[in-house]
């Protein structure tokens, strides 16, 4: 028992001495606390989500609808989309403004969208024409594998990644590797393709386990799935070996790589559509590789979408994997100081 607890005086005292660590522990829950209530807060949760396509801002003196108390009224710019997305359940109506006559759509295979539509005729709003699509419902599950898989990519990634490369470091390990013509860029390349291969062989697997159970929807080819997949991964890796260039501390690099992957799983719609979300959060994900591997995934999955459709979003998943490995490269610290 003396052992013992000289054992754990000593990690506490050296947990506690290592000021950075120390601080790290006790700011990430603060600020994942303050994200949390950020996002959650506010007045009671609307009941209806409403996409609204008008050429400017969106104002209540647009038309007395947006005056409904309850309806979530978000601007939209893409009305093929949006036709698609009422037609899958993800909004429960879609609102144009820009015509001298407004009009609306609701899918009659809705419930909310049914009860939208006998508001309006009950209470009719003046100048509103209505029109209808149909479509059936995509399951929460279809939308939500990506989210889930990707959430389990980007752990494998940062913190698979990151805490093996400080561990390195602390032993020597990394000081003995120096010694040999190994350059920091080819030692990072071959820790992206190790974890690359683990990653997309588990993903893989956990993929098709799944889809052999709940038949996923696809629309689009699985080889463009697997590539975005695979591209995401690079990035992320790429990412975690960014963070882990310079960092001594095991209980650091744990700070470090919490806060990076918990807003990235928060913003980049893992668990739950972005769609209505404030602007300024919407542009915030973009700077986040999962968001991209979500945005492709999903686009593939549901819409039937090729790699040469997401342009936007393969060259931002390129771009973030060569600034990272560039990155961890030129900062790269072979030994402690």
């Amino acid at each position: 028992m003396r052992r013992l607890m000289a054992v754990l005086r000593a990690r506490n005292l050296e947990f506690v001495r290592d000021r950075s660590s120390l601080g790290w522990n006790i700011m990430l829950p603060i600020l994942l606390v303050l994200g949390l209530a950020f996002i959650f807060s506010g007045t009671q949760r609307p009941m209806f989500k409403v996409a609204v396509l008008t050429e400017g801002d969106l104002a209540d003196e647009l038309h007395p609808f947006l005056n409904t108390q309850y309806v979530d009224f978000f601007p939209v710019a893409d009305e093929d989309r949006y036709r698609v997305r009422l037609g899958r359940h993800q909004v429960d109506m879609l609102l144009d403004l820009r015509q001298a006559v407004p009009r609306y759509w609701i899918n009659t295979q809705s419930a909310k969208g049914y009860f939208l539509d006998k508001l309006i005729r009950t209470d009719p709003v003046p100048g509103l024409q209505g029109g209808t699509v149909t479509g059936a419902e995509i399951r929460y599950v279809d939308w939500l594998v990506p989210g889930v898989l990707g959430m389990n990519m980007t752990f494998s990634a940062l913190f698979g990644v990151g805490y093996v490369i400080v561990r390195y470091r602390k032993s020597g390990y990394l000081k003995r590797l120096h010694a040999t013509p190994l350059t920091a860029l080819e030692f990072l390349l071959a820790q992206v393709f190790s974890r690359l291969m683990l990653i997309m062989i588990i993903s893989s697997g956990v993929f098709t386990a799944t889809n052999a159970i709940l038949d996923f929807p696809m629309e689009g080819r699985y080889l463009d799935l697997f590539l975005i997949a695979a591209l995401g991964a690079v990035s992320m890796i790429a990412l975690g070996l960014t963070i882990a260039s310079r960092v001594e501390s095991e209980e650091l690099a744990g700070g470090l790589l919490n806060l990076v992957s918990w807003p990235m799983m928060l913003v980049s719609g893992v668990w739950f559509s972005l769609d209505g979300a404030h602007p300024w959060i919407q542009t915030a994900a973009q700077i986040f590789p999962l968001t991209h591997v979500l945005e492709g995934a999903r686009a593939i999955m549901l819409d039937g979408l090729t790699l040469s459709d997401l342009s936007y979003n393969v060259g931002a998943l390129v771009l973030m994997s060569v600034v990272f490995l560039a990155l961890g490269a030129g900062l790269f610290k072979w030994a402690p100081d």
